[in-house]
């Protein structure tokens, strides 16, 4: 083989459009926004992993791993679990799913700090986060979706309005300035969440495509 060849085989090799981009979203919007819907529709049409935090809680809390263990401490003392090993867990499930395609962050990052973090461990693992996709619902319907939800869930916080009201004054104060952290980014994409399910997913879809 020439040498031009074999330089044009190696370009063609490490060329960009060559290179797969492994895609990773934040789903984001309030209580009853309709984020568990869509995140499953969202799954299985792009082969993303899920990524929730509550779920990996009960894993390393359940199995009684060192992570487990150390946030069992912390909660046994009554205090939150710290953003340092919320994102050890993060970065333990990111690292042994070594087929995936992609993830979908689920109810995390919650805070401005976390979504900070979360950067940091993905840039050290050479990973970023492809955008942000927020379901936006007017407050009379979200509550209206939560109760009628409550109806089946067992849940008491789906069922009694003042915890609703904390819930989504909560996800106000604490969650929504996570939002403007990706749209300084220009990550930020806000969808319509009122509708039929179909339509809204979409909508999503025409975001993620763009990406």
């Amino acid at each position: 083989m020439e040498k031009a060849e074999i330089f044009l085989l190696f370009i063609s090799l490490v060329s960009p459009k060559s290179t797969f981009i492994m895609l990773n979203l934040v789903l984001f919007g309030p209580p009853g926004a309709g984020k568990g819907t869509q995140s499953e529709k969202i799954i299985a049409s792009y082969g993303l992993t899920h990524l929730s935090t509550g779920d990996l809680f009960r894993k390393h809390l359940g199995e009684g791993t060192e992570l487990g263990k150390l946030a069992k401490g912390y909660m046994d003392q009554g205090h939150l679990v710290p953003d340092a090993v919320v994102i050890q867990m993060v970065e333990h499930k990111i690292s042994t799913s070594t087929d995936s395609k992609g993830f979908i962050f689920d109810g995390f990052p919650r805070t401005t700090a976390q979504a900070e973090a979360l950067d940091v461990m993905l840039q050290k693992n050479g990973m970023h986060i492809s955008g942000m996709i927020a379901l936006d619902v007017p407050q009379a319907i979200l509550k209206e979706r939560i109760l009628e939800r409550g109806k089946t869930s067992g849940r008491i916080d789906d069922q009694e309005e003042e915890k609703i009201n904390t819930r989504i004054q909560v996800y106000l104060d604490e969650t929504l300035p996570v939002a403007s952290y990706y749209e300084k980014q220009g990550k930020f994409h806000q969808i319509n969440g009122v509708g039929q399910i179909e339509d809204i997913f979409n909508q999503i879809t025409a975001v993620i495509d763009g990406f």
